[in-house]
Order: structure tokens, then C-alpha cells, then sequence
């Protein structure tokens, strides 16, 4: 199929990403099935972990093949090096579902960056455990679900979250300042699959109005982390993280709009990481080819 007059059809570009036990040999034994199957590389980036042993790697490359066909000739070099390892189109949007409360700044800002094009991420839905962002998500005509978490209803709740994840092919779902905990047994479903984003000033200030805390306290840097969500209560291997000075003249509305503004910056650079394939598990922690 030609896409205009005259004009040939585009080769396929796909991203490759691996973890295996480092050893020589897996570069050359990569780069060989690729080349053998007409492809040019236009990105790599690997790194070595001399702590856990383990080998990771990011490749762009453009192939004449379909991706079936690519993956099946990939698969005996993955095999022979215990490869844990995905192939995706490159720049295919991940299907997102987001999970909110009543703070809206992330969603506000997920929803611009992906109808402007600086996301790569289809939100397929909109979760709330509170109705207040529902005309955020209309305005954006992406579907909103109200999924209350009552008192002794938490796993009812969950399990239509899950059920939700199932019915719509969910690939990654995104805590936007969404307070209420998971389960260990929620979190194991989705391993690898949930960002979340909390103000950096935890565990030092925990509980209601942290950034009162924060300015009672004098505190001289405001921070935001995004991390994968564990059973270990934030304490996820870590994506992104960013901080802005503040000082003793800094009110507690000035807190609150400055850590607004990294949380939503912070998540949006994590999810787009993520979804481009560049953040790979490294035990407790991440690589992250940027």
C-alpha cells in the first residue's frame, strides 16, 4: 500500500527493551538478529549493573517486518541469554486509565499533554473514588467512573477497578494524587503497571494538609516523587523525582501552587517514560534511559 502519490510506505519502527543476567555477547547476538532482518538501529542506549549482575537495554530500530515476525526471530537470541524482554511499536500510545480523588492539577495537566500530542498515552477512563473532577474529564470527553470507596467496601471497590483494567486492555494505570492506599493483593495484580505521585515532604509530614506542616516547619525545598506502587507504601522503585527552593517568605499558598506544579511535571515526565518504553525494573530501583 502506498500512503500518497508516488510515495513508498514507511518502514515499521519498534522499540526492543531486555533485562537478562549481564555476560558478553548479547549486543552482538541483538544487533546481529537485527541487522540480518534488513533493520537500522537509530537508537541504543544499555547499561551494566555491577551490583545486581543484571544487563538492560533500549533499541529504536526501523525493520521491514512485522512485528510477529521480528519477535519470533528475536525470541531463540532471548531464550539462549534468559532474556525478560518486550518489542512495541514505537510510539504507540499505551491505554491509560487514571485514578483521581478530588485534587485535580494532574489530571488537568495528563489530559493537555495527551490532546496535545506530548503524551504517548491513550486515557481510555477516568476513575474517582469522589465526583469532583467528573466535568474535568467530561470537558476532555474522556468516560468517568465514580467507584466509591466505602467504609468495609474496599475490596468490592478494587475489584471493579481490576474488572475495569480487564474490559478495557488497561496497560498502565496512574495514580493522579488518587488517596486512598491499594492493597498488597491490588498491587501484585498490576506489578510493574501503577505510577503514583506524592509530595516528597512524606514521611516527615504525613496525614492532612502536609504543606501546612512543610511552611510550619520552615522547610526550604519542595518536592514531588513518582514511583511504581508496592505493597510497601511508597516506597515503589523510584522513576522521577524534582524539587524548587523556597524560603522563610514563602506562604503556604505559595507551597501548595509550587508543589502542585512539580507533582503534575514529575508524574507527566514518569508516564511518558514509562510509556515509551524507557523505564526498565532493576530489582528495587530503575533504569531510566532518557
Amino acid at each position: 500500500m502506498r500512503t500518497d502519490e508516488g510515495a513508498a510506505p514507511a518502514t515499521p519502527s519498534y522499540v526492543l527493551v531486555l533485562t537478562c543476567p549481564d555476560g558478553p555477547g548479547i549486543v552482538h547476538a541483538v544487533s546481529g538478529v537485527l541487522a540480518g532482518a534488513g533493520g537500522n538501529i537509530t537508537e541504543s542506549q544499555q547499561y551494566g549493573d555491577p551490583g545486581t549482575g543484571r544487563f538492560h537495554l533500549r533499541v529504536q530500530v526501523e525493520v521491514p517486518l512485522a512485528r510477529d515476525e521480528l519477535a519470533a526471530l528475536l525470541a531463540p537470541v532471548a531464550e539462549r541469554f534468559g532474556m525478560e524482554w518486550s518489542l512495541d511499536v514505537l510510539g504507540r500510545p499505551l491505554r491509560t486509565l487514571v485514578l483521581v480523588s478530588r485534587a485535580g492539577h494532574c489530571l488537568n495537566d495528563l489530559l493537555f499533554r495527551q490532546r496535545s500530542g506530548r503524551l504517548p498515552v491513550d486515557v481510555v477512563g477516568v476513575v474517582g473514588n469522589h465526583r469532583d473532577l467528573e466535568p474535568m474529564a467530561a470537558a476532555a470527553g474522556v468516560p468517568f467512573t465514580h467507584v466509591p470507596v466505602e467504609a468495609g467496601g474496599k475490596e468490592a471497590a478494587e475489584a471493579r477497578l481490576l474488572a475495569m483494567v480487564g474490559e478495557h486492555d488497561v496497560e498502565l494505570v496512574v495514580l493522579a494524587r488518587y488517596m486512598q492506599v491499594l492493597s498488597d493483593d491490588l498491587c501484585r495484580a498490576l506489578h510493574g503497571r501503577v505510577i503514583n505521585i506524592h509530595h516528597s515532604f512524606l514521611p516527615s509530614f504525613k496525614g492532612a494538609r502536609p504543606y501546612a506542616q512543610a511552611h510550619g516547619r520552615g522547610v526550604k525545598l519542595i518536592g514531588a516523587t513518582a514511583h511504581y506502587v508496592t505493597a510497601d507504601l511508597d516506597e515503589g522503585p523510584i522513576i522521577e523525582q524534582d524539587v524548587h527552593r523556597v524560603d522563610h517568605a514563602s506562604t503556604e499558598a505559595d507551597m501548595v501552587g509550587i508543589g502542585q506544579d512539580v507533582e503534575a511535571q514529575v508524574l507527566a515526565r514518569a508516564v511518558r517514560w514509562h510509556a515509551e518504553h524507557r523505564v526498565l525494573l532493576d530489582g528495587h530501583r530503575t533504569v531510566v534511559f532518557r
